[in-house]
């Protein structure tokens, strides 16, 4: 899960840092200003193609992530099951059968009434 996770804010980071990097030198390129700013509204126009690949990685990585969390999640809802069934269990064994209750209501006298 770890690794998974770790690879895909990888890739986030690499898209991200060539898009920062492919601007960054187009600005510092010694180009003609007409030269870069061609070149600028190439990079514009791809960008949408960009974002959209930069998308579809970060939603197939929520997916595993997703699908991971959701495993983690029957597994410890397994083991709780398991745990409340076994303390249930164990509380039956050791405690001695209740008996009938009392009745603890104060019995009436009615000589103290009048």
């Amino acid at each position: 899960m770890s690794k998974n996770n770790n690879s895909g804010l990888f890739m986030v980071g690499v898209v991200i840092g060539g898009m920062v990097g492919t601007v960054t030198g187009l600005l510092l390129a010694p180009r003609s200003g007409r030269e870069t700013r061609r070149i600028i509204k190439k990079s514009a126009d791809a960008l949408p193609e960009m974002a959209e690949d930069l998308s579809t990685t970060v939603q197939l990585q929520a997916d595993r992530l997703s699908e991971s969390a959701q495993k983690n999640w029957d597994g410890t809802l397994s083991r709780l099951k398991e745990a409340i069934a076994a303390g249930i269990e164990a509380t039956q064994l050791e405690t001695p059968p209740m008996e009938s209750p009392r009745d603890i209501t104060p019995e009436t006298n009615s000589s103290n009434n009048n």
